[in-house]
């Protein structure tokens, strides 16, 4: 059995469709969903994290990081 996990559950997740722990009977499969649901929360969620996909044998760990801020203090680019 292959498991989707995340290392934390903000409030973006929380509100999607998707579900923490999600298990696959296939590699395949569970990869795919992984490959989707990263690509998803990186371009469709607020943009305060950013998510990155890992491998561990059978587990698929998406980890949840605070997104740094290249424009400085208000992210229009003309603060910094």
């Amino acid at each position: 059995m292959y498991e989707i996990y995340v290392t934390k559950e903000c409030g973006c997740f929380k509100k999607s469709p998707y579900e923490n722990h999600a298990q696959f009977q296939s590699r395949a499969d569970a990869k795919l969903q992984a490959d989707l649901m990263v690509n998803y929360m990186n371009t469709k969620f607020c943009k305060k994290h950013e998510f990155e996909l890992f491998e561990e044998g059978e587990h698929f760990k998406i980890v949840v990081d605070e997104r740094s801020d290249p424009y400085g203090c208000c992210g229009g680019g003309h603060c910094s």
